[in-house]
């Protein structure tokens, strides 16, 4: 897979939030977070990266 290169994430603390900036070509998007939903982040993000990862060992016959 080639590594897309007009797409970045960044992520950094502002004051009391977690600030995500996600921009894709000339699109940018802001996110601000509470400490409790980027932890709810997190977690969904492990689940779903460990849901694909088992869904790639299946296989159909």
């Amino acid at each position: 897979m080639a590594k897309d290169e007009g797409r970045k994430i960044i992520v950094d603390i502002e004051r009391k939030k977690v600030r995500i900036i996600i921009i894709h070509d000339e699109d940018e998007e802001i996110l601000k977070l509470t400490l409790d939903e980027a932890k709810d982040l997190i977690q969904k993000l492990e689940n779903t990266v460990e849901d694909y990862k088992q869904r790639q060992k299946l296989r159909i016959d």
